[in-house]
């Protein structure tokens, strides 16, 4: 991946010819998640749209007229705080009532009101934590476990692979192995203890997640992973958890 270049409030680094990744560098990096732009024959992708506290829809770079597929991979607010500002809006099944009015208590938005350090830069000189909130956005399609999303050259699989959250879901190229995993597996600590996570539903995805042959894997936080990288942390995670 190229270095990270960042702006007035998003970073961005060249993946390869047709990925971007971008993320928020002021913001905490408990909430700091990754974005993953791919360009497509037909339509473009993006996966996760981060916190939300300032406009996402201008840095992505798809050209006049062609259709932006999003996906948000769980509710959680590190990655649906600017889905509203885009007009295909994909998401999970389990939880796809919820983006009607994205409440704190489902998103985990109160979490960052109260967050010592939320953001290491003011978006705006009047800005408060304790007025974030993030806009309902309504899903145009929901997305289930087999469903597929077509860019026109690649189509991902998606995969429900609930744990860190019920809703968990990810997307899977089967042809080239490129796999967007959001918070199913990331190559950081990953995190289980949340009110709607859920270890033993983590240990089957961890499971599931040792057979699935991937090239590439972009998570929801931290660098991007192979695939003997990816069974180190799902055996690491089931031999803590005593799933091993």
């Amino acid at each position: 991946m190229g270095e990270l270049v960042v702006g007035d409030w998003f970073g961005k680094a060249v993946v390869d010819a047709s990925t971007t990744m971008l993320t928020e560098p002021f913001v905490h990096d408990f909430v700091r998640a990754n974005m993953w732009h791919l360009r497509g024959r037909d339509a473009d992708l993006l996966v996760d749209t981060g916190i939300g506290i300032c406009p996402l829809a201008p840095e992505i770079d798809t050209p006049a007229g062609k259709p932006l597929i999003v996906v948000a991979t769980h509710i959680h607010l590190d990655h649906v705080g600017s889905l509203h500002e885009f007009p295909l809006r994909m998401g999970p099944k389990m939880s796809a009532a919820r983006f009607d009015d994205m409440d704190d208590a489902v998103t985990y938005a109160y979490m960052f009101h109260n967050l010592d350090g939320a953001v290491s830069k003011l978006p705006a000189p009047d800005w408060k934590a304790a007025n974030y909130r993030i806009p309902p956005a309504p899903l145009t399609r929901v997305l289930d476990e087999g469903d597929v999303v077509d860019l026109g050259d690649r189509q991902f699989r998606v995969l429900h692979l609930p744990g860190h959250s019920p809703d968990s879901i990810a997307l899977f190229d089967e042809a080239d192995g490129r796999f967007f995993s959001g918070d199913a597996i990331y190559d950081s600590w990953l995190i289980d203890d949340l009110a709607d996570s859920n270890k033993a539903d983590y240990r089957r995805t961890m499971q599931r997640l040792l057979d699935l042959p991937i090239r590439i894997g972009h998570g929801g936080h931290g660098p991007s992973f192979d695939g003997a990288r990816m069974r180190e942390i799902a055996t690491g995670y089931l031999r803590r958890n005593g799933g091993i």
